[in-house]
């Protein structure tokens, strides 16, 4: 059997799944105004810390979190609600955020969700972790090429 035959009978697995990418977290080319059908440059928890840190600014719903994050990043980060609302759940129950009901701004009933203590101890785990992976990965981009 050819070499290349046995490398495609090999289960593949979608690349978000193989690069740990959360369902429906869209980036945009910084070097193109499309949004990139490849990895998303995510690595797996990212969409965490992005949503403990919008949620250490203040309480928020899931749509004003949404709109946050899309704000503060000019547009390159957005998060569909099918990968924002499981993570909000996700990080309930983790305990480190909380949700309460409550009329927004609109005079709506909506779920506001605020970051508890034990949140802010994994924020600050989570951003430590980021610093490390980010000053790493932009060590090997900025390398001269010979």
């Amino acid at each position: 059997m050819p070499a290349s035959a046995r490398f495609e009978s090999q289960p593949r697995l979608p690349w978000r799944l193989a690069l740990g990418v959360p369902r429906g977290v869209n980036l945009f080319s910084v070097t193109e105004a499309i949004s990139v059908s490849k990895p998303n440059d995510l690595v797996q928890g990212t969409l965490d810390l992005l949503l403990l840190k919008i949620l250490a600014l203040e309480p928020l719903h899931g749509w004003a979190i949404s709109q946050r994050l899309k704000q503060v990043s000019s547009d390159v980060l957005q998060v569909s609600d099918g990968s924002l609302y499981p993570a909000l759940h996700k990080l309930e129950q983790e305990g480190w955020i909380t949700a309460e009901w409550k009329t927004s701004e609109l005079g709506r009933r909506a779920k506001f969700y605020s970051l508890t203590r034990l949140g802010r101890k994994q924020l600050e785990k989570e951003a430590a972790n980021w610093q490390r992976l980010s000053g790493a990965i932009s060590a090997v981009v900025q390398l001269k090429e010979v």
